[in-house]
C-alpha cells in the first residue's frame, strides 16, 4: 500500500488536545504516514481512517514526542474506543475490545530524553473471520507523576491517543453523508449568542463534525464571522446529535441571513437561511427559516414555465396577426 508522509500533530484523547502532566511535561503524538488514496481526507491527517477486507494486515507509523526538560517514560497501547451521545468515547485504562486486539506494537514503551521523540509501528491484522461493521479504538500513549499528586496519595496519570476509525467488510468502502436539520438561535445564560444546528448522519461511517457559521445583511447591513462550531460531535452511522456556535456577545438580536458549512473528512454541506436571536438571556428562538433546495427548484421550474407561456403566447399572437394580414391583404376571387 502506498503511504504519504505527514508531518501535523495528531489528536489527543478528544482528537484535539496534547496530555500536560505534572509540571510542565507535554506528550504529544503525530502519523507520520497515511494512504496516499486519503490525503485529501482531513480525518486522515489526525486519525487512522480505513477500509479493508477481511483478511487485511496494513501497518500505520506515528511518532510519540515530548516538549518536557525531563527525560520522561511514555507506555504505549492500544484500548477500546466506541461513541455514545454523539460523543467518541473510551474506555478506562487498557479495556481491549475487538479491534484493539486486532493491534499489535512494535514497542509497549519509550523512554524519551529531555524534549524527545520516539517511532512507532502499529500493525493492524483483520482476522479472515471478521464480520462487517465499522470498529473503533485508540493507540495511546500514557505518562504518570513519579510520585502522589499535590492532593492525595495518587499518581496522576495523562495519557493522548490516536483515534482509528475501521471498516471491515467486502467491495469498496461505503459512502459517508450527512444532513443539517433544524438549525436554534439562542442566547446562553449569560446572553451570549449561540445557534443549535441539528445533524444526522446518513452515511454508513462515522463522521466527526466540523465547521462555521458567517452572518450577513443584519441591522444596518452588518455582517459578522466566521465563528467556528463545536469539534466535539461525532456521529456513528444512523445516529443524529447537535452541533453549537457560540458568537460574538455584542451581536444585536437580527434579523441576520446565515451561512452554515459542516464538514467531515472529505463531504462538506452548507444550509442557509435567515434567523433572529431572542432578546432576553437564557431564552431560544423561532427556527431559522432554511433556504430549501427543493423551494428553489421548484421557484426556478415556476419562472421557466412562465418565460415559455409567455413566449409561446407571443408566437401565438403574431401567428394570428400575420393570418389576418394575409386575409385581408390577399383576397380570394370567385372559381370560374
Amino acid at each position: 500500500m502506498l503511504h504519504a508522509m505527514i508531518g501535523a500533530p495528531a489528536a489527543a484523547d478528544t482528537g484535539r488536545e496534547q496530555a500536560h502532566p505534572a509540571g510542565r511535561a507535554v506528550i504529544g503524538v503525530r502519523l507520520l504516514e497515511i494512504p496516499a488514496n486519503r490525503v485529501d481526507d482531513p480525518r486522515s491527517h489526525s486519525f487512522i481512517v480505513d477500509h479493508v477486507n477481511p483478511g487485511t494486515t496494513f501497518t500505520r507509523r506515528f511518532e510519540v514526542y515530548s516538549t518536557s526538560p525531563k527525560p520522561q517514560h511514555v507506555r504505549l497501547y492500544a484500548a477500546a474506543a466506541g461513541i455514545k451521545g454523539s460523543r467518541f468515547t473510551f474506555a478506562p485504562a487498557q479495556t481491549p475490545n475487538e479491534l484493539s486486539s486486532w493491534v499489535t506494537l512494535n514497542r509497549s514503551s519509550a523512554d524519551l530524553p529531555a524534549r524527545g521523540k520516539a517511532p512507532v509501528k502499529a500493525t493492524i491484522a483483520v482476522p479472515a473471520w471478521a464480520t462487517e461493521a465499522e470498529r473503533y479504538a485508540v493507540i495511546w500513549a500514557e505518562v504518570a507523576s513519579p510520585g502522589p499528586g499535590p492532593k492525595g496519595n495518587i499518581a496522576l496519570v495523562n495519557r493522548v491517543g490516536i483515534r482509528a476509525y475501521l471498516d471491515v467488510g467486502p467491495g469498496g468502502e461505503p459512502p459517508s453523508d450527512f444532513e443539517i436539520g433544524e438549525i436554534v438561535p439562542q442566547r446562553t445564560d449569560d446572553g451570549q449568542p449561540k445557534i443549535v444546528a441539528t445533524v444526522a448522519n446518513t452515511g454508513k461511517r462515522a463522521i466527526d463534525l466540523e465547521g462555521q457559521l458567517s452572518l450577513s445583511e443584519g441591522p444596518s447591513s452588518l455582517s459578522a464571522g466566521p465563528f467556528p462550531a463545536n469539534r466535539d460531535t461525532t456521529l456513528a452511522p444512523g445516529g443524529r446529535g447537535d452541533i453549537t456556535v457560540l458568537l460574538g456577545r455584542d451581536l444585536p438580536d437580527g434579523p441576520w441571513t446565515f451561512h452554515l458549512t459542516l464538514r467531515s473528512g472529505r463531504v462538506s454541506h452548507t444550509a442557509t437561511g435567515t434567523l433572529t436571536f431572542p432578546t432576553k438571556a437564557g431564552t431560544w428562538g423561532m427556527p431559522a427559516a432554511l433556504s430549501s433546495p427543493l423551494t428553489l427548484t421548484l421557484a426556478l421550474a415556476v419562472l421557466v414555465a412562465l418565460v415559455a407561456a409567455a413566449i409561446l403566447a407571443l408566437g401565438f399572437r403574431r401567428f394570428h396577426a400575420r393570418r389576418q394580414s394575409s386575409a385581408t391583404g390577399h383576397p380570394h376571387g370567385d372559381l370560374t
